[in-house]
């Protein structure tokens, strides 16, 4: 009996040590894949940045005039003319390493600032929505929305909040096109963002039926 019992232990800690070489052999072959990358990375030439999709802020947003403008509503205004003088481009979902390997590592800095505008861009618009629906600008905001989703954000408040306008506004079929934009985000928060928009969509439809 004590046999099998010993048998058992030193099987189990042989399985467990070879698990564990695996589970190392693979750590230890991803490292030296992404050093690897780097190493490339590193060499890799100033390559055109003619490719890249700009983003331009649309004059229906920067000339915006809600019935009620108030300093903040005004304060982002003024902030989204200032950031349309620059460059910027939405490379969510991309690393450091990707970029280098893609445009040369010489265009790291000017790669990181377009992205940094972007995320500013996304931000404040997600705040302009915002204000706009407190004061009853929904159409307003249902817009701004619509526009910070075109450039493909990952800020998982733009589509929830868009969605429950179109259901307000009676256009709940609309949210169908948010899960489809939603599916082409490069963000680990897709699958959440999808599954709480199709959850609104449900409880829409769900709405829709009872009122018959």
């Amino acid at each position: 009996m004590k046999y099998l019992i010993f048998s058992s232990i030193v099987g189990l800690c042989i399985a467990y040590y070879l698990k564990l070489s695996h589970i190392r052999a693979i750590e230890a072959k991803a490292d030296d894949a992404y050093w690897e990358r780097e190493r490339k990375a590193s060499f890799t030439r100033k390559k055109p940045l003619d490719d890249l999709d700009y983003i331009t802020i649309p004059p229906e947003i920067l000339q915006m005039h809600p019935k009620s403008i108030t300093s903040e509503l005004q304060s982002i205004l003024n902030n989204l003319n200032d950031l349309s003088s620059y460059k910027i481009v939405n490379l969510t979902g991309y690393s450091n390493t990707d970029l280098k390997l893609k445009y040369g590592t010489a265009n790291i800095t000017i790669l990181s600032d377009y992205d940094f505008h972007y995320t500013n861009l996304v931000t404040l618009l997600q705040k302009l929505a915002e204000k706009l629906h407190e004061n009853g600008e929904d159409a307003l905001a249902a817009q701004t929305l619509e526009f910070a989703i075109s450039t493909g954000t990952d800020v998982s408040k733009s589509y929830y909040l868009l969605a429950d306008l179109y259901c307000d506004a009676g256009t709940a079929w609309k949210i169908q096109s948010l899960i489809e934009s939603a599916q082409n985000i490069h963000t680990i928060q897709k699958d959440t963002i999808i599954e709480t928009l199709q959850t609104q969509q449900q409880n829409a439809t769900l709405s829709q039926s009872e009122g018959f």
